[in-house]
C-alpha cells in the first residue's frame, strides 16, 4: 500500500483528546490541536488537580491520561540524540504512547525529529533488527549521518538509508548503512522512519509523514507491526 493510501487510512480514526486545565489556556491548546485529526474538548480541571491534565479517548474506551505539562512538552519538544533519551523525556514519551495511529494534519520539522528521536531511541535499546529511514533532502540527511553511523557502529542494527537518487553522487560513501536511490516523486515527498523491532513485534514501531507545503506535515506513527510491515513493503 502506497504511503499516500496507508494517511488516508490512518484518517478514518479519531482519537477524543479532553485537556482540563485551570486557566483559559485550555482554549489556546484546542486551537493547536484542532488541526490534529481528533477531537478536542476544553473542560475546567477539578480542584483535586488543580495543574491540569488530559484525557484520550478512542470512542467510549479510556486509552489513558496526562499531565498537562507533558502536552506541552510534546508541542514544544527537546531533541536529543536518542543515546540520551532519559527520565526528562518522559512526558513526551507519554502522549507519544497515547496517540499512535492518529493523523496529525500539522507537524513541523520540530516534532518530527523529536518523534524520530523515539523510535531511533527504541531500535538502539534493542539494539537489532532493521531500522529504515528516508530523508527528503541531501542536506537533511547530512546532519543526521554521524548519529546513524554510530547506531550501526555500536549495535547489530542494520540501517537503511533512502535518499533522492538525483541527490546522490558516484563518490558518495555510505559507511556502515546501506543506501537506497528513488525518484524524487517518491522518497522526496515523505519523511519516513520504520523499525522492524528487531525480532520482537512489541518493539516495532514507526512514523510517516507527508510534507504538503514547506515545514508542514501530515503523517502518524505507530506500535503495530502489521502497519509498519505495511510501509515498509511500499518503499522502493
Amino acid at each position: 500500500m502506497p504511503f499516500d493510501s496507508l494517511l488516508e487510512a490512518v484518517a478514518d480514526a479519531r482519537k477524543t483528546i479532553i485537556i482540563y486545565t485551570p486557566t483559559d489556556a485550555g482554549t489556546e491548546l484546542a486551537e493547536r490541536f484542532s488541526t490534529r485529526n481528533a477531537f478536542v474538548l476544553v473542560r475546567q480541571s477539578p480542584a483535586a488537580v488543580p495543574a491540569g491534565f488530559v484525557v484520550v479517548r478512542d470512542g467510549d474506551e479510556f486509552l489513558g491520561a496526562l499531565a498537562l505539562e507533558d502536552l506541552l512538552s510534546f508541542l514544544a519538544p527537546t531533541v536529543h540524540p536518542p543515546w540520551e533519551l532519559g527520565e526528562t523525556d518522559s512526558g513526551y514519551r507519554a502522549i507519544f504512547d497515547l496517540l499512535d495511529d492518529t493523523l496529525f494534519v500539522s507537524l513541523d520539522r520540530r516534532q518530527l525529529l523529536a518523534t524520530s528521536r523515539e523510535i531511533e531511541d527504541r531500535a538502539w535499546r534493542v539494539g537489532r533488527g532493521t531500522l529504515r529511514a528516508g530523508f527528503q533532502r541531501r542536506r537533511a540527511f547530512e546532519r543526521q549521518r554521524e548519529m546513524y553511523r554510530e547506531l550501526a557502529a555500536t549495535t547489530d542494527l542494520d540501517v537503511h538509508v533512502y535518499l533522492r537518487a538525483d541527490t546522490v553522487d558516484d563518490d558518495f560513501d555510505p559507511g556502515p548503512l546501506t543506501l537506497h536511490t528513488a525518484p524524487a516523486d517518491t522518497v522526496g515527498r515523505y519523511w519516513f522512519l520504520l523499525f522492524d523491532g528487531g525480532g520482537d513485534a512489541l518493539q516495532a514501531c514507526g512514523l510517516v509523514a507527508e510534507e504538503y507545503s514547506p515545514d508542514r506535515y501530515r503523517g502518524f506513527w505507530t506500535y503495530d507491526p502489521t502497519l509498519v510491515a505495511t510501509a515498509t513493503d511500499s518503499l522502493p
